[in-house]
């Protein structure tokens, strides 16, 4: 075994090969880091949509029972 290390003939295209399949590696993991992030702004700008609606429907409720309030008193 110490033989193959010490030769350089085996030493650079496993280095080379190693270094490649760590590049590839790095780069897998950012796209996937990338579109983790993306995924959960997406999820955030709907959250954030959901609760506008939400507190728009809670206007026109209240809004409605305003004037059902008023319409009751004459």
């Amino acid at each position: 075994m110490e033989s193959l290390l010490n030769n350089p003939g085996t030493v650079v295209p496993l280095a080379g090969i190693l270094m490649t399949i760590f590049i590839v590696g790095i780069i897998s993991m950012r796209k996937m880091r990338e579109r983790e992030l993306q995924a959960h702004q997406e999820l955030r700008i709907r959250e954030m949509e959901h609760e506008r609606k939400l507190k728009e429907l809670e206007i026109e409720k209240a809004r409605l029972e305003l004037e059902k309030a008023k319409v009751g008193k004459n």
